[in-house]
């Protein structure tokens, strides 16, 4: 699944997000708004990982998200 997808269904996957990332609040994910680059800086500040880290993460998850 390419990012675009999750951009246009963002609402259905804030949820997923959510179960992934737990410490993301309500409204991060509503500020985020399908934003790939705002959802790795969130990911950065709230697990304090770097950059290359948090993008691994992502990448992986969407990679499960694809099954």
């Amino acid at each position: 699944m390419n990012w675009d997808q999750i951009e246009g269904n963002w609402k259905q996957f804030k949820g997923k997000i959510r179960e992934k990332w737990g410490k993301l609040t309500d409204d991060e994910l509503e500020t985020i708004a399908g934003s790939k680059d705002r959802l790795v800086g969130a990911l950065q500040e709230k697990y304090g990982v770097a950059k290359d880290e948090a993008e691994r993460q992502l990448s992986e998850w969407q990679d499960k998200e694809k099954s």
